[in-house]
């Protein structure tokens, strides 16, 4: 039998990399992620571990060869770590790597393991070093447990990735201190915009900061270089001279880089996401609960790549203040 054929959309870009999301549920309440009292999924329509296995397992037939974990908050998953485990076995062979994107306060007891299981990487969202602040961000007074996640990976052998999102009137003022401390720490540390998907407490335009402002403010401080590393994701990096360190900008809104999209989102309960700011999806739950998985797996992964967008319709403006997309982004995938 003909190996599957790789997945080409109709932008002729190639899918590579799958962000998979285990969960909805999260431990924190970041205020521009969702509102306090955020209504969670029934845990009876979020996939089996071993759904979660069989759907990676396709795209990896169909040429993907990143998968990054995301939730919600991916570790408030019990068998979390056995999924982990089962596609850390393909690292090396069908798999590059298999990462996680984390808020960091389940690190302290599972960066072991995760360095065990075959994770070499993590991203862990940190936007402030400020525990007043962190606690009126996240609603959650949980900074130093997050911080004893961050070292706990890093004993582990992890590398690790800070994300901070920029929040104007929030959080701005600390970039540079944050980058610094990041640096100092030996992680590389990216700045991402916010987007606006979902209904939130507050309006996200009041607190829109766009990277541009922020990367002329840094080089009236700090020399940034442009950097040919790359990972696989969305985020330009920049080797900042006064630091030693790496820097990436993650800027949807203000910067356009879906031309070189490679990816696509599964949610918790197997939809499937061909762009994070369309509507269009497919029902991969549906897919593996037939009669036939395997093929009508294939077919739904056919019509992703049909439906997949050339670009996002991300805005944050006076006018635009409402959400692009009615779901939050812990829905979503990260």
């Amino acid at each position: 039998m003909a190996d599957p054929a790789p997945m080409i959309d109709g932008f002729a870009r190639r899918i590579t990399y799958l962000r998979l999301s285990v969960t909805d549920r999260c431990d924190l309440r970041c205020s521009y992620c969702m509102p306090e009292r955020m209504q969670f999924l029934p845990r009876a329509e979020v996939l089996t571990l071993e759904e979660l296995y069989d759907l990676a397992r396709a795209f990896m037939a169909r040429g993907v060869r990143r998968i990054r974990l995301t939730g919600g908050e991916p570790l408030v998953r019990r068998d979390m770590i056995d999924l982990v485990r089962a596609l850390g076995r393909h690292v090396g062979e069908e798999l590059d790597e298999v990462t996680l994107t984390t808020n960091g306060t389940q690190l302290a007891q599972h960066a072991a393991a995760l360095a065990e299981a075959g994770v070499r990487r993590i991203n862990v969202s940190l936007d402030t070093l400020d525990r007043e602040v962190f606690s009126r961000l996240s609603r959650r007074d949980a900074l130093p447990q997050v911080l004893e996640g961050i070292a706990a990976a890093r004993d582990a052998g992890l590398a690790v990735k800070i994300n901070t999102v920029a929040l104007k009137g929030i959080n701005e003022h600390e970039i540079p201190a944050l980058m610094r401390w990041a640096h100092g720490q030996g992680f590389d540390h990216s700045l991402i915009e916010t987007m606006p998907l979902g209904e939130i407490d507050e309006s996200r335009f009041e607190h829109f900061l766009p990277l541009t402002a922020v990367r002329e403010s840094l080089e009236r401080e700090f020399t940034l270089v442009p950097s040919q590393h790359r990972t696989g994701g969305p985020a330009r990096y920049f080797d900042v001279a006064e630091t030693g360190g790496r820097l990436g900008l993650i800027s949807p809104l203000t910067e356009n880089f879906c031309a070189g999209c490679n990816r696509m989102r599964v949610t918790a309960t197997g939809q499937l996401y061909p762009c994070l700011g369309g509507g269009e999806r497919v029902d991969l739950r549906a897919a593996l609960r037939s009669e036939d998985p395997a093929g009508q797996l294939a077919r739904g992964l056919d019509a992703a790549l049909r439906i997949k967008p050339e670009k996002h319709d991300f805005r944050i403006d006076a006018e635009h203040q409402s959400p692009a997309l009615p779901r939050h982004m812990s829905m979503t995938g990260g």
